[in-house]
C-alpha cells in the first residue's frame, strides 16, 4: 500500500465497467482515492462513527483538489470524528447533533420551568430536580457528556453504571457542608435512572428520534431495613444528653429527638412548618411530599416536642435557622 501521491494517482488504471478501484494511503488510515471506469478519481475517507458504524464520505475530486489538500481535509474530518461528530450525517438534522450534556441542560431548564411532567403528570419537584442536577454534574456529564446522544447503546449506559460503582467519579469532601461523593450500586443505579428519564423525555418531546438506551438494566438497590435496637436508642439518648451539656445546638437536638419519635425524613423534620402541625389532634398535614399531600399521625411525645419549640423570627418554621429566615439545615451532622 503506497503513500498517495500525484504520480501514484496518475498511474492508476481505470477498472472494468461496473467496477471501481480504490487506492488507500499508507500513512493516513482510511484516506484513499476511488477511480471509476470513466477515469474520474475522487478522494474518500473511511471511518467508524461513535456508534461504531462504518462510514465513507467524499472529500473532493482529484484535479480540483490536490493530494495534500485532500490529506489535510481528511485530517480535519478525523479530528471531528474523534470528538464525536459524524460528517456523514446531515448537519441540519438536530436529532443527530445533541450531545448528552446538551440534553441534560435542556432537561433541567424545561423541568425547572414546569414544562416537563413527572409522576402523576405533574411538574417535577424541586427536591427531585436538585438530586437530578447533582447526578448530572457529578456522574453523567463527566462520563458521557461529550457523546452524541443518539449514538448511545445499552452497553454505554451500563458501562457508566459500572464506572460509578468503581468510584471513577468519586470526589473528596469540599469546603462546604456537602458530603463526600462516592460510588456504589445505589448511586450508580440512580444515575442510570436519571439519564434514562432524560432520554425518554427527549424522545417523547422530539429532541431525539428514539430512546437510544431502552433496555439498559439498573443494579438492584438494597432497601434500607436497618432499625435501631433498644440498646442503640439508649446510647443515642445518652449521647444527646452529653451533647446538650456541652452546648450543642438545642434546635439540632430537638430535630434529632423529633425524628427518632416520628421516623420522618430529615428534610421533612427540618422543614416542618407550624401551619402543618395539629398537635392536639396528633398529626402533621404535609401539603406536598414525594407522594403528594399526606397526613401523618404522630405520638403525644412528638406532638408536645414540636409544639413546645420557641417561636423565632417570622415563626413559620418549627425548627428555625439561627442565621437565616429559613429552617435549620445542619441536623444531619448530628446524626453522623
Amino acid at each position: 500500500m503506497p503513500k498517495l501521491t500525484k504520480r501514484a494517482l496518475e498511474a492508476m488504471v481505470p477498472p472494468a465497467k461496473g467496477k471501481q478501484a480504490i487506492l488507500w494511503d499508507s500513512e493516513l488510515r482510511g484516506f484513499g482515492v476511488r477511480m471509476l471506469p470513466s477515469g474520474l478519481q475522487t478522494f474518500v475517507l473511511n471511518y467508524r462513527n461513535a456508534a461504531n458504524k462504518e462510514r465513507r464520505i467524499n472529500l473532493g475530486r482529484f484535479g480540483v483538489m490536490t493530494v495534500e489538500q485532500a490529506r489535510d481535509q481528511a485530517r480535519i474530518k478525523l479530528g471531528a470524528i474523534a470528538a464525536g461528530e459524524d460528517p456523514a450525517e446531515p448537519d441540519e438534522n438536530p436529532h443527530q447533533q445533541a450531545t448528552v450534556s446538551a440534553l441534560c441542560d435542556w432537561y433541567l431548564t424545561e423541568a425547572e420551568a414546569g414544562r416537563i411532567l413527572g409522576r402523576r403528570n405533574r411538574p417535577i419537584k424541586k427536591s427531585t430536580l436538585a438530586m437530578d442536577k447533582s447526578r448530572i454534574e457529578t456522574h453523567i456529564k463527566p462520563l458521557l457528556g461529550d457523546r452524541l446522544a443518539h449514538t448511545l447503546k445499552v452497553a454505554d449506559i451500563e458501562g457508566m453504571q459500572s464506572d460509578i460503582v468503581d468510584g471513577k467519579t468519586a470526589k473528596p469532601r469540599g469546603e462546604g457542608r456537602g458530603g463526600v461523593t462516592t460510588g456504589g450500586p445505589g448511586v450508580a443505579s440512580r444515575a442510570v435512572g436519571t439519564l434514562q428519564s432524560i432520554l425518554s423525555h427527549a424522545a417523547r418531546l422530539d429532541k431525539l428520534e428514539s430512546h437510544p438506551s431502552r433496555g439498559a438494566r439498573k443494579l438492584a438497590a438494597n432497601k434500607k431495613k436497618r432499625r435501631l435496637s433498644v440498646a442503640e436508642i439508649k446510647k443515642l439518648g445518652a449521647a444527646m444528653r452529653h451533647a446538650e451539656r456541652n452546648g450543642e445546638s438545642p434546635v439540632a437536638l430537638a430535630i434529632v429527638r423529633f425524628l427518632a419519635l416520628t421516623g420522618f425524613r430529615i428534610s421533612e423534620g427540618q422543614g416542618l412548618q407550624r401551619p402543618w402541625l395539629y398537635a392536639d389532634a396528633g398529626y402533621v398535614a404535609f401539603p406536598d411530599t414525594k407522594g403528594d399531600a399526606q397526613i401523618r399521625a404522630i405520638g403525644p411525645s412528638a406532638a408536645k416536642l414540636a409544639a413546645s419549640q420557641p417561636v423565632r423570627g417570622k415563626g413559620l418554621y418549627i425548627f428555625p435557622s439561627d442565621i437565616t429566615d429559613g429552617h435549620f439545615t445542619a441536623a444531619k451532622g448530628c446524626l453522623c
